[in-house]
């Protein structure tokens, strides 16, 4: 086909946010349906390009036009293994994000389903570039919507929310710019300059570069993630932002962080991962079981859910950094099943809150006798996210445990403990919300799952269960592109590094 299709699914949402400012501010019903019909079409693009996708680890779909020669600059655009799955995350949430949003935004609903469609263009974007520099301006929109989707639609707090997210991700945005463009001047060598992705992995850079650059991408994909300590940003948000904001943000751009360690830390920096790798293994599990933990104390449904993201990404990162294909391919397949479980968590919070205006566990309580198929769609949900074998959850943290067992038992035993702690707070919450006398008056009628709710949650459970048996699909997919990641950060021969005395001699100069 000679159909730009990546192109299409980027400058579709881009076309649609500009033209819904010429819509009539209050026909809000024409700016829920013209947003649902932009993002559904984008999503049908998007299993178009999964159809013609072959399992192989090359770039496919690949679109080139050149920018500005001088500096190799070029408009570059592909999919690949590491890609793709997460590109379909993006279109397949996002109706579903502009369909739970009908009810409760009200106010410039307009200004609101732009700046989502401006958002999946730039999420979009970021995942199917192959220019560096083109990746970075993607990276960099992505925070222009989220931005304002906090900071005019969300709770009491937002301001703070707003500022403290955009603070930290500047941040490391600033980091990753600075390394992009370093090291692009030393792809050039004196010669033509070049910012494609491809030509930037086969430069070969000391081992000094190596440890500067790794904290400059590291930093800024870190804050992304975020990995502990740098997550403190991310409950503030997750807490203030609009539902719909919440599951973009949990469902997708958490996700970024990791994407930009597989395409540019590992084949850009394979000596400093390595030896970077056990301090970014211990901050993955004390992220792991401290998340957990935190999690735990919560009284506050939406805050529960945002400090078990933290949990999550760092079972991710830990499958990462032992390197091996069991591990990567564990840590892709649950950022997958994260986007969906802890996406529909939010959603669920969001139709708790919209029936009673609160947040707080102690205000609910035998919800299981008024909203029966609520709590059905709450169960399964929650199974998931605990990692109940069956269900998504559960393929992704074996695939990592069996990796990190098979790099350090320790690593395992450590890692392990986050399941249990995570069937714990999500067992308390499900009893604390479902079962239990109703305490409260205002709990005895409140309205089950309504046609648009059910037709939310329905395609989300089902893919929960397809992919909870039938792993094969995605697995097969992504192993030719990670295995060759595995190739790219494994081509230095380097010494395993467990202390951090080591670092300093390693920085001396090349070794």
């Amino acid at each position: 086909m000679n159909i730009p299709l990546l192109s299409l699914m980027i400058f579709a949402p881009l076309g649609m946010f500009f033209l819904m400012f010429f819509l009539p501010q209050k026909a809000a019903k024409l700016h829920k349906t013209f947003s649902l019909g932009a993002s559904l079409a984008v999503f049908v693009l998007s299993c178009v390009v999964l159809g013609g996708f072959r399992p192989n680890a090359s770039k496919q779909f690949a679109e080139l036009l050149p920018l500005i020669d001088k500096w190799g600059i070029a408009y570059n655009v592909s999919v690949d293994g590491i890609s793709i799955f997460l590109l379909m995350l993006v279109t397949f949430l996002t109706p579903i994000v502009v369909l739970c949003s009908y009810k409760y935004i009200t106010k410039n609903a307009r200004e609101f389903y732009a700046l989502i469609l401006l958002l999946e263009s730039g999420m979009i974007g970021t995942l199917v570039a192959a220019d560096a520099m083109l990746f970075y301006v993607f990276w960099e929109l992505m925070l222009i919507p989220m931005f304002f989707i906090i900071g005019m639609w969300g709770g009491e707090r937002r301001v703070y929310a707003t500022i403290k997210f955009v603070l930290f991700t500047l941040v490391g945005s600033l980091l990753l710019l600075v390394g992009i463009i370093y090291t692009a001047w030393r792809a050039a060598d004196g010669g033509q300059m070049s910012f494609a992705i491809a030509d930037l992995q086969r430069v070969i850079l000391t081992s000094k570069e190596q440890l500067w650059l790794f904290g400059a991408f590291s930093l800024a994909f870190a804050f992304k993630v975020p990995l502990f300590p740098l997550h403190t940003w991310l409950p503030d948000a997750h807490t203030e932002a609009p539902t719909g904001g919440s599951v973009i943000l949990a469902g997708v751009l958490l996700k970024m962080g990791v994407y930009g360690f597989l395409r540019f830390v590992f084949p850009l920096l394979p000596e400093a991962s390595h030896v970077f790798a056990p301090l970014m293994i211990l901050l993955s599990i004390i992220g792991i079981i401290y998340g957990a933990l935190v999690a735990f104390v919560q009284t506050d449904i939406k805050k529960l859910v945002a400090y078990s993201s933290v949990s999550h990404l760092g079972y991710v990162m830990l499958g990462l950094f032992v390197f091996s294909l069991q591990g990567l391919q564990g840590g892709m397949y649950q950022m997958i099943s994260h986007g969906l479980s802890t996406g529909a968590l939010f959603l669920i919070v969001g139709m708790l809150y919209e029936r009673r205006h609160t947040r707080l566990m102690a205000e609910f309580g035998g919800l299981a006798k008024t909203v029966p198929l609520l709590a059905v769609v709450f169960m399964i949900t929650m199974l998931s996210s605990a990692g109940l074998p069956g269900l998504n959850g559960f393929v992704g943290e074996l695939l990592i445990l069996l990796a990190a067992f098979s790099a350090s038992p320790l690593y395992a035993a450590f890692a392990a403990t986050g399941v249990i702690l995570g069937a714990v707070y999500l067992f308390h919450l499900y009893q604390k919300v479902m079962f239990g006398p109703i305490t409260k008056p205002e709990n005895k009628n409140l309205p089950d799952l309504s046609l648009r709710e059910a037709i939310i949650m329905v395609p989300i459970i089902a893919l929960m269960v397809f992919m909870g048996l039938f792993p094969n699909p995605i697995l097969k997919r992504t192993e030719p592109s990670m295995r060759k990641v595995l190739e790219q950060v494994n081509r230095s021969p380097v010494q395993a590094v467990s202390s951090i005395g080591r670092f300093s001699q390693t920085a001396g100069g090349r070794e």
